[in-house]
């Protein structure tokens, strides 16, 4: 059971690392279509940058060994963004097509969290 739960984690973070990098540079960079996107829900271009660099950033607190309470950040993070990112999409009309993508993500989001190494958990003191 704990090797298949290790190879589901390592699937799971490995889609979901690849995901919010190419996300993250793309948005930080302001490229990819990304623009339209934004635009088309309502949101300012700067916040592009802003998820880019927050993006980046939690692909690597995930992915570097120890540091469990950045880890949980991290996925909160990616958790937040992905769901406002999918209700977004719905709520400004779009159809259910164009918010699958952020639903996925959560979904990945989920089991690589869920999966984790007991030595990338935060630890209970009690």
């Amino acid at each position: 059971m704990e090797k298949r739960n290790k190879i589901i984690y390592w699937i799971a973070t490995g889609f979901l690392s690849f995901g919010m990098l190419a996300g993250g540079i793309q948005q930080s960079l302001q490229i990819g279509g990304y623009n339209k996107i934004v635009s088309d829900l309502g949101y300012p271009l700067y916040i592009l940058s802003i998820l880019g660099v927050w993006k980046i950033l939690g692909v690597i607190a995930i992915l570097i060994p120890k540091k469990p309470i950045l880890k949980e950040w991290a996925y909160a993070g990616f958790f937040f963004a992905m769901s406002g990112a999918f209700i977004s999409h719905l709520v400004s009309g779009q159809s259910f097509v164009e918010a699958l993508p952020s639903l996925i993500l959560i979904l990945i989001t989920i089991a690589s969290w869920y999966f984790r190494p007991i030595e990338r958990k935060v630890q209970s003191k009690l």
